[in-house]
């Protein structure tokens, strides 16, 4: 159904990363199929996120997608030409810089709100001056958080009672408090730096105003599903007294074989054939290829990956390894040949959701980012969680502690999105993870309850489900704005 003049006008606002880019540009698909006029507003050295998506799409259907670029004022903080997006920020100088960029890019923004008059705005809730600007044209800001219900119950229980100032070390474990759902177990070291009020000054005030702006947004849009973290979802409004939509799975909305063009464009183009890809994985047995990625921004140095290597080679299973396209010199000839035929290493962007759909991929050794979690969720194959940085030790609890679909490879000490760290998990405790989700007798519990999770969630989408229902809401409440 096409948009009409009497449709709404949605301004979506995604911000500048992969794993914000791709659930962005599946949820503007969601309002467009339900006939409301939507826009999406980038910078220039982003428009192959959403451009290529958008040409199959309306192709494909009578769905239309508009898109916006403003000039993202890379040299003007002192970055190179053209590093407009998160994935190319490789230090802490540059992570700063990045995110006063972002901070200039209000008044451009405002420039198009004036032009254009949309009847609601989604933005990420990064762009924490969202509100102000919706504010001054006078139409309401909904925030597009990337995360889940269940992170953001423990971040506000952290912060509500600072419990990391009383313990005596860094691996002292303590119960969140809070009165969760859950018992949920945490040490000092796993907590993000900025949820204990600690490291510079400028990201310090910069997460109070992204936490100010979405208590103070018209309500909150979640790529999340009821079925999922009910619970968590109740808190998070009753409790935080926080308005939401769970509306997701985005991408399960588009996942039947006519939209198949559409899901593998999804993000950056592939760096390897996807059908070459496909023929490899199609020659693997059922549950027999494990699937190692740690996401698109994540820092893994050499080191690591070395011993990721040493556990793949003596897992003695089929794997697919993704590594980033500037790592080369650690991948030895000799485990290139050794694992030739049931070893498949791609270098740069993988086709994450077709390999984790196929039959033959029966774990995933993930970073814990929830884009990735959410996929192993709906595909139904249960996880190693290795977490890393922001969220993903608190995302890591959901999977392993309360839906318990995946293994923890011992991952205890948050690092830092850019720079260097020393901290490496030894082979062994990798192999005996590796082995668990695998071919130890707790795999096949995990899988049995990984499956549930993903008919749940294809039952969510349907008409009558409660994503679907949320989903409906929501669009019957944005309409209200315009009359």
């Amino acid at each position: 159904m096409n948009a009409t003049q009497d449709q709404p006008h949605i301004f979506f606002l995604p911000f500048l990363a992969p794993g914000h880019m791709i659930p962005s540009m599946d949820m503007v698909r969601l309002f467009a199929t339900r006939g409301l006029k939507t826009t999406i507003v980038t910078t220039p050295a982003n428009l192959h996120y959403f451009a290529k998506a958008i040409e199959i799409n309306t192709q494909s259907s009578s769905i239309k997608i508009d898109l916006l670029t403003i000039k993202f004022p890379s040299e003007e903080v002192g970055l190179p030409k053209g590093c407009e997006n998160f994935d190319c920020v490789t230090t802490p100088e540059m992570f700063h810089k990045f995110l006063k960029a972002v901070d200039l890019l209000q008044q451009p923004f405002t420039n198009l709100m004036e032009k254009y008059h949309p009847t609601c705005l989604v933005a990420d809730i990064f762009f924490h001056w969202a509100n102000s600007v919706a504010s001054k044209f006078e139409v309401p800001r909904l925030g597009f958080h990337g995360s889940n219900y269940f992170s953001r119950c423990i971040v506000y229980n952290l912060l509500q009672h600072e419990l990391h100032k009383k313990l005596s070390s860094d691996s002292e474990t303590f119960v969140v408090p809070g009165y969760l759902p859950h018992e949920v177990m945490l040490t000092n070291s796993e907590l993000a730096p900025y949820d204990k009020k600690q490291g510079s000054i400028f990201l310090l005030e910069l997460m109070d105003k992204i936490r100010e702006g979405v208590r103070e947004c018209y309500g909150v849009i979640m790529n999340s599903f009821f079925e999922l973290e009910s619970a968590y979802i109740d808190y998070y409004e009753n409790v935080m007294g926080m308005k939401q939509w769970h509306i997701g799975p985005f991408s399960l909305y588009f996942n039947n074989e006519g939209e198949h063009d559409a899901v593998n464009n999804r993000g950056k183009n592939s760096s390897i054939d996807v059908s070459e890809c496909r023929r490899w994985l199609d020659e693997k047995e059922v549950n027999s290829v494990i699937y190692v990625c740690f996401g698109s921004v994540s820092n893994v140095s050499n080191a690591q990956l070395h011993e990721i290597a040493i556990a793949l080679e003596d897992l003695g299973q089929n794997f697919i390894l993704v590594v980033k396209e500037d790592t080369k010199e650690w991948i030895a000839d000799r485990f290139e040949r050794k694992t030739k035929g049931r070893g498949l290493i791609i270098r740069g962007w993988a086709p994450q959701k077709m390999i984790l759909n196929h039959s033959s991929v029966g774990g995933f050794v993930t970073h814990c980012g929830w884009n990735s979690i959410l996929e192993g969720v709906i595909t139904g194959v249960p996880m190693v969680t290795w977490p890393l940085h922001a969220e993903q030790f608190y995302n890591e609890k959901l999977v392993t502690d309360v839906l318990r679909i995946g293994i923890q490879v011992g991952s205890k000490r948050f690092v830092p999105r850019v720079g260097n760290h020393n901290i490496i998990i030894g082979n062994k405790e990798l192999l005996k993870a590796m082995k668990s989700v695998m071919i130890d007798e707790i795999a096949q519990d995990m899988r049995n309850r990984v499956q549930k999770l993903k008919e749940m969630a294809r039952k969510t989408i349907s008409e009558g489900g409660s994503s679907y229902s949320q989903l409906t809401a929501l669009i019957t409440e944005i309409k209200s704005f315009k009359s």
